[in-house]
């Protein structure tokens, strides 16, 4: 086995190990804030129950209670809800080292947006994220926290300024990875620093016979409920890269911020929805208006860039050809001549004119039309050079 398939193979079952883990820590947060808000009470519960609900799943009922503070005594076994956060991170950040920190010339770094320089670009993003855990939390507790209004502005502002930040220091499809893994570290903290010690610290009351303190149980209620509605939008990040027209335009920032404005209404419905109140319909139609106005702008950015004037001299395919074979042939071939590529991305080549002619669609959108291509543009292409493209490209991309 060559070296390049070992690394493939440890990226992939990183990849993977974080996808499964992502999932139990997504179902375990859709499933327990639906329950809470689900709870209903009645006369014949303990004065300590706040609410119980029944269910019914695989052939058989439950009925699960939750206790406001502690009950009167715990069982022999407890079972915890925190490994599908820890792992989900853990193997996250592991694939973000083997992608993008170990190679930030190749995947994180846009020297046309900023020429920060390979050490100093990991070493931002390391610290952007303890820097952006600790503003949080420190809103989280000040008076700001105990105004769920005034947190909620206040945290989607601090959550734009971050997103603007990024995206105008890092490479479009960096910039929407480390948001992504800011975002993801945040609610990962909230688990490891507030909500898995507050249980903690109400069992040990519990134990020593204590009346348990119901502030440590509110303040991880709140997190836990943070985490909730950050979950779609950090979703939304990790598959992003796959379209390079959300990452490569010069307004990304504001489609980033637009995500999560839909991913917050999104969830609101349901929260609202599974909390038996009336159902808030109006939060649907206007989260598919935010949705269609980012479609919009992203079509409008494409349509845009790069097209090819109806006037313009016709070019050559020997001129294309030569661009190609300077700009992206470099890694895209059968043998890659880029320092860390043992084979084609995606398995895409352009070593004969028909493998270029074929492909010519998709060198149209992510050369041309989101500039997506050559990665962090490394080759230096130039705009005249994309204006070919798009004029060949545009006359039917014939070959000789």
């Amino acid at each position: 086995m060559d070296l390049w398939q070992i690394g493939d193979w440890v990226e992939l079952l990183l990849r993977w190990v974080h996808v499964i883990a992502g999932i139990a820590w997504i179902g375990s947060s859709f499933y327990f804030i639906a329950l809470d808000a689900g709870l209903k009470k009645n006369d014949m519960l303990d004065p300590g129950v706040g609410g119980e609900a029944w269910q019914v799943h695989g052939g058989g009922f439950y009925r699960i209670q939750k206790y406001m503070v502690a009950p009167s005594f715990l069982p022999n076994e407890l079972t915890w809800f925190k490994w599908e956060a820890y792992s989900t991170w853990i193997f996250g950040f592991a694939l973000l080292v083997v992608v993008y920190y170990s190679n930030p010339d190749l995947y994180l770094i846009d020297r046309s947006v900023a020429d920060i320089g390979s050490a100093n670009a990991v070493i931002i993003a390391l610290l952007s994220l303890p820097i952006s855990w600790l503003i949080y939390d420190s809103i989280c507790r000040s008076a700001l926290g105990r105004n769920p209004a005034r947190l909620s502005i206040a945290g989607f502002v601090l959550l734009v300024v971050a997103i603007w930040g990024l995206t105008h220091l890092f490479s479009g499809r960096g910039a929407m990875m480390q948001i992504g893994a800011l975002v993801g570290s945040i609610m990962v903290a909230n688990v490891f620093f507030v909500i898995i010690p507050n249980q903690k610290k109400i069992i040990a009351a519990l134990l020593l016979g204590e009346k348990a303190n119901p502030t440590l149980g509110l303040q991880g209620k709140q997190r836990s409920l943070h985490n909730n509605y950050l979950t779609l939008p950090v979703v939304f990040l990790m598959i992003s890269n796959h379209y390079p027209f959300l990452s490569s335009g010069p307004s990304s920032w504001l489609i980033v911020s637009g995500v999560f404005i839909i991913g917050f209404l999104v969830r609101h419905f349901f929260n609202l929805k599974h909390s038996g109140r009336a159902p808030q319909w109006w939060l649907l139609p206007l989260a598919s208006l935010v949705t269609l106005a980012l479609m919009i702008s992203t079509t409008s950015f494409v349509r845009g860039t790069g097209a090819a004037s109806e006037t313009a001299t016709p070019v050559d395919f020997s001129e294309v050809q030569r661009i190609v074979s300077t700009r992206c042939q470099v890694c895209h071939s059968a043998v890659p001549r880029f320092q860390g590529l043992s084979q084609p991305p995606k398995g895409v080549m352009f070593d004969s004119p028909a493998e270029i002619a074929t492909l010519a669609p998709q060198i149209y959108v992510q050369a041309v039309a989101s500039h997506a291509m050559p990665l962090n543009n490394l080759t230096e292409i130039t705009d005249d050079e994309r204006r070919k493209l798009a004029i060949w490209i545009s006359s039917g991309a014939k070959l000789p």
